[in-house]
């Protein structure tokens, strides 16, 4: 469902991502894991083309994205959870929810949102920087979901939320995968999160991919001293 194939990214003379290749399959979630500043957010960017990059390949369900601009990446199936949510505090939940539809076919809402999200639907008229961190999580991931989405990147999604919350979205991102049967590409630091979601983990360090695990086989040790080096 998404392949990238020989990924490099630089700011100015500086490369941050050095060759990285790796693919996902439709229905299964990968996850990213790093330690801060190893390049996890400079990926994901560089996937959703607001950093410029060069690659061999880079494929959104067999048709190339290669060199394409974000929105044209959008139309063809990717949507992006930014790393601090990035949501409007000043709009509405629903107004947040409603600016998502600009790559989308559709112009409504659709109710599988807040199916998935009952505390949005009680709050779709709060405004958003109302909200708590969880509650904005939740906001952001939904804003990316209106467009129906083959793949979804989600950046640090547990960034500044508690735990019991955070327990909380590993159990909407599982449920999103089996209600729409889509693609989920995280970067995550707190492995007992991702050790909810994932069927493979990839550790990356100063851009390079340098460990990587299917469920079953991942060694939870090994990749603590990665995180933790």
């Amino acid at each position: 469902m998404f392949a990238i194939e020989d990924l490099n990214v630089s700011y100015g003379q500086s490369q941050v991502i050095h060759g990285l290749s790796f693919q996902a399959d439709k229905n299964e979630t990968v996850a990213i894991m790093g330690r801060n500043g190893m390049g996890k957010t400079t990926l994901f960017k560089a996937l959703m083309g607001i950093l410029p990059s060069h690659a061999a390949k880079a494929e959104v369900d067999g048709v190339n994205i290669n060199g394409a601009e974000t929105y044209r990446r959008v139309a063809k199936g990717l949507a992006y959870v930014p790393q601090g949510r990035m949501i409007f505090p000043n709009m509405t939940v629903q107004e947040n929810i409603e600016t998502g539809l600009e790559n989308a076919k559709i112009r409504e809402i659709p109710s599988d949102i807040y199916a998935l999200f009952p505390v949005l639907f009680d709050m779709r008229r709060r405004k958003g920087g109302n909200l708590s961190g969880g509650q904005q999580q939740q906001l952001a991931i939904a804003r990316a979901l209106v467009t129906n989405p083959k793949v979804l990147l989600l950046d640090e999604p547990t960034e500044g939320i508690q735990p019991s919350i955070i327990k909380d979205i590993a159990k909407v991102l599982n449920e999103i995968r089996k209600m729409r049967e889509i693609t989920i590409i995280v970067s995550e630091q707190v492995l007992s999160f991702t050790m909810d979601i994932a069927d493979r983990i990839i550790v990356i360090d100063k851009g390079r991919l340098i460990h990587e695990n299917k469920r079953g086989e991942i060694d939870a040790a090994k990749i603590k001293q990665y995180l933790s080096v």
